[in-house]
């Protein structure tokens, strides 16, 4: 086992980066489960459960490549991801009780941002030169459209919900 005094550079920053996006990817994945719950049996609700499941697949695919790399996950990192996801539940929404539209949409606005991250995450990863065969072996150009698709399907109705907010 070496230590980080004795990795080379690249080496130990791409394990801190895809460290980074595992325990974003938890956070992305726990937020997408809660928007879906709160939106049940609502055409927005059944999209995010289909898409909960998809980044949840990718979070997979993402520790399977951390593991073969032998990084693994940074369990500080994804220990601080999951809690600030929980706390971000816990914003000022303009109601002292409950949810607001603007809940929503902050949700919706939180979820697109982390699809977007985990686009970049993947564009990153393709644009290596002679990488490791663990991510050569990847579908990047699958995972890429993906992760557009995924913000393609939650855009009309994120926009829906800033109609709804401030209507």
């Amino acid at each position: 086992m070496t230590t980080d005094d004795e990795t080379p550079e690249g080496q130990r920053l791409l394990r801190i980066y895809l460290q980074d996006h595992l325990a974003g990817s938890m956070a992305g994945h726990e937020l997408a489960k809660h928007c879906a719950a709160g939106n049940r049996g609502t055409p927005l609700g059944n999209e995010l459960e289909k898409i909960a499941g998809e980044i949840g697949e990718d979070r997979e695919l993402l520790q399977q490549l951390a593991s073969k790399l032998g990084f693994g996950e940074d369990p500080v990192k994804s220990a601080m991801a999951w809690i600030a996801e929980k706390a971000g539940r816990l914003k000022p929404n303009g109601k002292l009780v409950g949810g607001s539209p603007l809940s929503g949409l902050l949700e919706l606005e939180g979820l697109t941002a982390g699809i977007q991250a985990k686009r970049c995450l993947w564009q990153a990863l393709a644009a290596l030169e002679d990488p490791d065969p663990a991510i050569g072996a990847l579908p990047l150009d699958d995972l890429i459209n993906s992760a557009e698709d995924q913000q393609r399907r939650i855009e009309p109705h994120r926009l829906e919900a800033a109609r709804r907010a401030f209507a």
